[in-house]
C-alpha cells in the first residue's frame, strides 16, 4: 500500500523538477523504485530537502500537494505503482 499521496510524486520527478524550477534537488528524493514501500516520513522529508532552495519554498501539502497531484503523468504513476495501476483500471472499468 502506498504510504501517502506524495509517494506518487516520486513517479514523476521530471514534473517535480519543472514545477519547482531552479534550486530543485532531485538527488534528495528517496531513490527506491518501489514507491509503495517508502515510509511516509522518508517521502515527505525527501520532498522538503529537495525543494527548500526553490522559489516556491519547502514542500507544503496544502500549498503545493494538490496542484502537483493534478499535474502528475498518470501513466508514469501507474508504471511505478502497481496499486495505482489497479485503482486506475478499476475506475476506468466503472466508467466504461
Amino acid at each position: 500500500m502506498v504510504q501517502c499521496m506524495e509517494a506518487w510524486f516520486l513517479a514523476d520527478k521530471a514534473m517535480l523538477a519543472w514545477y519547482y524550477g531552479d534550486g530543485f534537488q532531485e538527488s534528495a528524493l528517496p531513490a527506491n523504485p518501489k514507491i509503495e514501500e517508502i515510509a511516509k516520513r522518508d517521502v515527505v522529508h525527501g520532498l522538503e530537502r529537495a525543494t527548500v532552495a526553490t522559489g516556491k519554498g519547502c514542500y507544503h501539502k496544502t500549498r503545493h500537494g494538490f496542484e502537483i497531484l493534478g499535474r502528475l503523468d498518470p501513466e508514469a504513476v501507474q508504471r511505478r505503482s502497481p496499486l495505482a495501476y489497479a485503482l486506475f483500471t478499476a475506475l476506468l472499468a466503472k466508467l466504461a
